[in-house]
C-alpha cells in the first residue's frame, strides 16, 4: 500500500520539481540576465547626415566600434546625405524617442533652420547628449597649385574676381559659412562650389577642377601627409599646424570657424536614456586609443555633455543666425 501510494505521488513530486526548478531559473534570469539580454539584443543606429568619408562619419564609426565593443549592443552607422544634411536630420526628429536612434550631427543642425524653413527646431526638436569633438577648417590646395600661400590666394581671386572656384561641403555647413566670412574678410569674389559630403569635395581638388577647397581638415588630412594637398591656412582661432598661419593672421581681422562634432537624439527620450548615451560617449571618448585616433586625424576630443552641451548650442544657434542675417547668406 505505502509503495503504490510512493508511485503516485512520484509524478506529481516530480512535476513540483520541474515547477520550481523553472521558477527559480525564471527569477535568476530577471535578476542576473535581463540587463545583458537586453543590450547584446539592442541595436543603435547612428544616422550622419553627410557622405561617407567626412569628419562626422570619421567619428561617428569611431564611436560605434568603441561602444560596441564596450556595451556589448551591436552599433550601425547609416550614411543619409542630401538637401544640406536635412534628409538625414530630419528623418532623426521623426525617429522613436527610445534612444536607438542617434544624430551624429555637426554645425548645419543650427545653421539649416536660418537658412530655409525645416520640419525641425535645432534646440526642441532634439534632446542634446554629447559634443565629442572640435577641428578647425582650412584652405587647402592641390600640391601643383601655384598658390604658395594664402596671400596668394587672395591675391590672385582679386584679380579675377568671379573666376577662380572654391569646393566646399554644403550647402548649410561650417564650410560654407566659413567661406562666406573669408570672402568677406579677405575682399575677394569665388564661385562657390558646393557638394553633398567633403569627400567627394577633396576629390575635385586632387583632380584639378577647383582652385581651392575650404574643408575640416581632418577630411583632407590623409591626402596632406601624402603630399599630394597643402594647406595654406586654418581657421582656428590659434595656430592648430605649427607651420601654417591661420586666416585670422593672414586677413588681419578677428576669424575663426571649426567644426563641431556631436551627439542628439529625438526630443522627449527619456532624460535616464540620454544619460546613459552620455555615458557610453565619454567612456568612449576616454579611451586612450580612440583619443590618439582622434588628435592624429586632427580632432580636439572635447566630451561636452548634458546642460553644458544645451547652452553651446544655444550660443552657435545665437552667432550663426546673426552672422547669416548680416551676409545675406542665402540656401545654394
Amino acid at each position: 500500500m505505502a509503495a503504490t501510494q510512493e508511485h503516485r505521488a512520484s509524478p506529481m513530486l516530480k512535476r513540483l520539481k520541474r515547477a520550481t526548478l523553472a521558477s527559480v531559473l525564471l527569477v535568476a534570469c530577471s535578476v542576473t540576465g535581463h540587463d545583458a539580454w537586453s543590450q547584446t539584443s539592442r541595436t543603435i543606429k547612428i544616422v550622419v547626415p553627410f557622405a561617407p568619408g567626412g569628419g562626422v562619419d570619421i567619428v561617428a564609426r569611431l564611436m560605434a566600434d568603441q561602444i560596441g565593443r564596450m556595451q556589448k549592443v551591436s552599433v550601425v552607422v547609416e550614411n543619409r546625405p542630401g538637401a544640406g544634411t536635412l534628409i538625414g536630420t530630419e528623418a532623426v526628429a521623426r525617429a522613436a524617442p527610445d534612444g536607438n536612434t542617434v544624430l551624429f550631427a555637426a554645425n548645419s543642425i543650427i545653421i539649416n533652420p536660418a537658412l530655409r524653413k525645416t520640419s525641425y527646431d535645432a534646440l526642441t526638436s532634439f534632446e542634446p547628449v554629447c559634443l565629442l569633438t572640435r577641428s578647425p577648417n582650412a584652405v587647402i590646395v592641390n600640391s601643383n597649385s601655384p598658390y604658395r600661400s594664402l596671400t596668394d590666394l587672395i591675391n590672385d581671386a582679386r584679380a579675377k574676381p568671379g573666376q577662380l572656384s572654391i569646393a566646399l561641403q554644403g550647402p548649410a555647413t561650417s564650410q560654407h559659412i566659413g567661406t562666406e566670412k573669408l570672402k568677406r574678410a579677405a575682399n575677394i569674389d569665388m564661385i562657390n562650389v558646393p557638394f553633398p559630403g567633403s569627400a567627394p569635395a577633396v576629390t575635385s581638388l586632387l583632380g584639378g577642377h577647383v582652385a581651392a577647397l575650404f574643408v575640416n581638415y581632418p577630411a583632407a588630412s590623409e591626402q596632406v601627409g601624402a603630399g599630394k594637398l597643402r594647406v595654406l591656412a586654418t581657421a582656428a582661432r590659434r595656430r592648430s599646424l605649427p607651420d601654417v598661419p591661420t586666416i585670422a593672421e593672414v586677413v588681419g581681422k578677428d576669424y575663426e570657424e571649426d567644426v563641431w562634432n556631436s551627439a542628439v537624439v529625438p526630443a522627449n527620450t527619456p532624460k535616464e536614456i540620454v544619460a546613459e548615451l552620455a555615458d557610453w560617449l565619454r567612456s568612449a571618448m576616454a579611451v586612450p586609443e580612440v583619443r590618439s585616433k582622434l588628435t592624429a586625424q586632427g580632432f580636439d576630443p572635447a566630451g561636452t555633455c548634458g546642460a553644458d552641451f544645451a547652452t553651446f548650442l544655444r550660443a552657435q544657434a545665437t552667432e550663426y543666425a546673426q552672422i547669416i542675417r548680416e551676409s545675406n547668406m542665402k540656401a545654394e
